[in-house]
């Protein structure tokens, strides 16, 4: 074994398809010990994680799942530049072992690199279950690389890989030469010869295939460098291949890609007959669940079932929160003033942040175990098919079927989700997509929907809720169908929906756990840093002047919502702290219920102040206002960053704030009719 120095940090990077287990195998080598940032540049969520082995310390990276180094979508052009530019030392490819021929397609592009690279085998216990066998010292033997077995989700393999990973550093691999035929290889020496003496981290040979398939990105770096000649011997040779083929070169370098693995497949893998049989359970259990008539019933039916248990398994835990909290601000406020410490003191600790933050925090349970459910659809496999079954319904509207796959994200948070937009290939389809996001309801606002429902809609409250998430996908759609045929940029074809539907699979309890924490973590540093802020300066707005009564009309914030307040008399809640709690729900959406519990004095006063100020219709009016009326200050920069524009946020913005107003307004005033 080479010796490596103890000091050094080893860097690996996780490469593979979507859906092959790469999260799982992330998971299992870090202990779910993640930190998780943005990609320098660029709003796509980056993943690294660390452990320690040997004595020796490791960083993994978790590239995003793409199926080729093409570099035509963001994800593509992020792990194909991270790969080149920052060289790991060891390149993992994640792939599914019940699916080779497919997954190793993206193994040809990492081998022309000419990487540091292991092969993983991964999902071996479902390829084993099948009765099947893999030759891996024969695939060795023709790739020239090191290949392990391993389990995700049974977290078998994994001391295996992480020696071989040791093993392969410092490793120079050669580079794998495909024969490509004697007329592309004649094309690709002629644009090789084009680019003798150019400075780039490419192989000369792997700039010349990518300039023949015409990538665009390749392109753009080999003009950038002055090597014209190379891009138009690649025209030439590309347009001569044309008239040779019959069909465009990039079809046949592809062809010869997935000869050579499917030379090797049949070589090193065996599978018996039988189990193609055992490969349809997915088909027949998608037969019902993808049904033309039965899928969106069912669809609606998994979410109505997802609201039910999150209210009512969630409830239980809110209401210990609810008593702790209470008790504290009770215990701090008795202390304070035994001690004799000021009163605004005593209100600030009491009213202004035990008050405030924990009359958001009480609803984490339901946060949680909402994140739970939706990371437990998404990792058994049924999240893909929602998309699918929505694909028909999207494309009336004028969406593709990815845009569902960002609603759904939505329904957690409207920021990754307005980011997942960068797997839609076409740019006014994505433009689309990212405007009617921020009306789907994310989870921000979910503690709003609680704390109404919960007091004022006690026998259906799931019910309420679930007619508030539809209306949000209602109003979405709409919107969507509007800016298609009004807005000229917007107009035109819809792209089709390409995606793979992964098997069936029962997810491991500790993958599920991590993606709920992942996300829920985010709702309590929220609850940190940005509501904290938020319910400080709401309360120091409620304080002053001293003269005023705490939270009176006569103080700052009385009198900001008093200036406000006469707007939303229309909507049924015109008094002066529902329009406060409103403005400064511009922050945060949670910020909504932490106003309310520091003008009100908490959560036990909330209780009993809800009543007085609304009416089930106001109530109502007033959760479709919080649902619609503007995206958080987060999503507003997202918007801005996806998109570039200052003209496209700025009318994300005034759109949700009319279509909120409007919404809010028209319901009361015709339940106020009808009632």
């Amino acid at each position: 074994m080479k010796t490596i120095e103890k000091s050094k940090v080893i860097t690996v990077a996780l490469a593979g398809n979507p859906n092959t287990g790469k999260s799982t195998i992330f998971n299992a080598l870090t202990g779910g010990r993640a930190h998780v940032g943005n990609w320098p540049g660029v709003t796509v969520e980056k993943k690294e994680g660390y452990f320690k082995y040997n004595d020796q310390n490791f960083s993994v990276i978790d590239l995003p799942g793409t199926y080729s180094l093409t570099g035509y979508s963001v994800d593509e052009r992020i792990a194909r530049d991270f790969i080149v530019r920052k060289r790991p030392d060891v390149i993992v490819s994640v792939t599914d072992s019940t699916n080779l021929e497919r997954n190793l397609y993206l193994l040809t592009s990492l081998l022309e690199l000419g990487v540091n690279l292991i092969l993983d085998l991964n999902m071996i216990d479902i390829f084993e279950e099948r009765k099947g066998e893999i030759d891996i010292n024969l695939i060795e033997k023709s790739l020239g690389i090191p290949v392990v077995l391993t389990s995700g989700l049974k977290n078998t393999g994994i001391e295996k890989l992480k020696d071989t990973i040791i093993k392969t550093v410092g490793n120079n691999q050669d580079h794998l030469k495909i024969d490509y035929g004697k007329d592309i290889e004649k094309a690709i020496e002629n644009v090789e010869l084009q680019l003798t003496g150019i400075n780039s981290p490419y192989p000369r040979r792997f700039l010349a295939l990518k300039i023949l398939e015409g990538d665009i990105e390749i392109i753009e770096e080999v003009k950038r460098q002055g090597f014209d000649n190379a891009v138009k011997t690649g025209v030439y040779e590309t347009s001569k291949l044309e008239k040779e083929f019959g069909f465009d070169p990039e079809t046949e370098i592809i062809e010869k890609r997935y000869g050579l693995i499917q030379s090797i497949v049949r070589r090193s893998v065996y599978k018996p007959a039988y189990a193609e049989e055992k490969l349809s359970t997915s088909d027949k259990i998608d037969r019902i669940l993808t049904n033309k008539w039965l899928g969106i019933p069912i669809f609606a039916l998994m979410m109505w079932i997802t609201f039910q248990l999150t209210f009512t398994l969630g409830d239980f835990f809110a209401d210990s929160i609810d008593a702790f909290f209470g008790w504290f601000s009770g215990l701090s406020s008795g202390w304070l003033t035994e001690i004799n410490a000021p009163s605004w003191i005593s209100s600030f600790i009491s009213d202004g942040i035990i008050g405030g933050v924990g009359s958001v925090v009480i609803f984490l349970p339901n946060i949680m175990i909402l994140f739970l459910l939706l990371s437990f659809l998404e990792d058994v496999g049924y999240m893909a098919r929602a998309a699918f079954v929505m694909d028909r319904i999207m494309h009336a509207i004028g969406l593709p079927g990815k845009s569902f796959i960002s609603i759904i994200l939505g329904f957690g948070c409207n920021v990754p989700a307005v980011m997942s937009t960068r797997t839609i290939s076409s740019e006014k389809d994505r433009l689309l997509t990212i405007l009617i996001n921020p009306f789907i309801s994310c989870s921000a606002r979910l503690p709003v929907y609680l704390l109404f429902t919960g007091i004022l809609f006690t026998k259906n409250q799931g019910l309420v809720v679930f007619s508030l998430y539809t209306l949000g996908i209602l109003v979405a759609v709409l919107s969507a169908k509007l800016f298609k045929s009004t807005i000229p940029i917007l107009k035109g074809p819809v792209s089709p929906l390409v995606m793979e539907l992964p098997p069936y699979r029962i997810p491991s309890a500790g993958g599920v756990i991590i993606h709920m924490w992942e996300r829920s973590s985010l709702f309590l540093k929220k609850a940190g840093t940005i509501i904290f802020a938020g319910v400080i300066v709401i309360w120091f707005l409620a304080s002053f002047p001293l003269s005023a009564e705490y939270a009176g009309e006569a103080s700052l914030a009385g009198q900001l919502g008093k200036f406000l307040a006469p707007v939303f008399k229309p909507a049924g809640f015109p008094f002066w702290q529902a329009a406060v709690a409103l403005f400064f729900g511009i922050i945060a959406k949670e910020i909504v219920v932490g106003t309310f519990g520091t003008l009100f004095g908490g959560e036990g006063k909330l209780a009993a102040a809800i009543p007085v100020y609304f009416s089930q219709l106001s109530a109502y009016s007033f959760m479709v206002m919080s649902l619609l009326y503007i995206p958080c200050i987060a999503s507003i920069g997202v918007i801005y960053r996806e998109t570039n524009s200052w003209k496209w946020t700025a009318f994300s913005v005034l759109y949700s704030v009319l279509a909120g107003y409007l919404s809010a307004v028209l319901i009361y005033q015709i339940g106020s009719f009808l009632l």
